[in-house]
């Protein structure tokens, strides 16, 4: 496990960018693990910049997002597809047909998990996997109390989470449910990269850097990955420096 600590969110972004840039540089057909989160979006935002300027290509790439909601239409503003659309997919060279995120709007979400865990299976391992984390500890949507043998599955999302993303949402209606890979799938990827700024992370930071899995911290489950890499600010890295 490696940290890194910047002065600043932009600088931390700007360094995970840069840290895909050089992975797609090296291996032009990475499958990439992507994640949504206003945490993301500025290096989303690079990712274009880079890619404009010439430094970066995605069209061998592929790439698998976490989670989506479930009944929520691909078209809805705050859908998981529509977000990435929105911030990387539509201003970059990657295949729309290698954009891979979880189909929410499935009649069977049970059946739509096991259809998109066999996917990464089949197309896989992941090479990198970018993680946001949530103040509760979550990684993806495997909120507290998921199993470390967790794989793609049907969620009910906490209220703590239902609250932190009221916000994506005009009217505040968060859907309930989400579809998210599992724990037991994200270890699966060669190498992680986590996201954290803000004070408000501090404690689920802490709780993930103490050494060992404990289900009510999801991103603890980290500790048992052999190529963790945490980009951090200052805000956040308090409770690294206590670790």
């Amino acid at each position: 496990m490696t940290r890194y600590v910047f002065k600043d969110a932009s600088e931390a972004a700007m360094a995970v960018s840069e840290r895909i840039v050089t992975l797609l540089g090296q291996r032009p057909h990475a499958v990439l693990g992507l994640a949504t989160g206003a945490t993301m979006e500025p290096v989303y935002a690079a990712l274009v910049t880079a890619h404009r300027m010439g430094r970066v290509s995605f069209s061998r790439a592929a790439s698998f997002n976490l989670d989506e909601y479930v009944g929520l239409p691909a078209q809805h503003p705050a859908s998981y597809r529509s977000t990435m659309n929105r911030l990387l997919f539509d201003h970059i060279d990657i295949d729309p047909a290698r954009t891979h995120v979880p189909n929410g709007l499935d009649s069977d979400p049970h059946r739509a998990a096991a259809a998109y865990e066999a996917l990464i299976a089949t197309s896989g391992p992941i090479d990198l996997q970018l993680l946001g984390i949530g103040r509760n500890g979550h990684i993806g949507f495997n909120e507290p109390g998921s199993s470390l043998n967790s794989r793609t599955r049907l969620v009910e999302l906490h209220a703590e989470t239902l609250q932190a993303n009221r916000a994506f949402f005009a009217d505040g209606a968060v859907p309930r449910q989400a579809i998210t890979m599992g724990i037991a799938g994200i270890l699966s990827a060669r190498s992680i990269v986590v996201l954290a700024t803000g004070t408000a992370k501090q404690a689920a930071i802490a709780r993930s850097l103490a050494g060992h899995f404990d289900a009510d911290c999801p991103a603890s489950a980290l500790s048992e990955h052999g190529d963790v890499s945490w980009y951090l600010d200052d805000n956040a890295a308090s409770a690294t420096r206590a670790a």
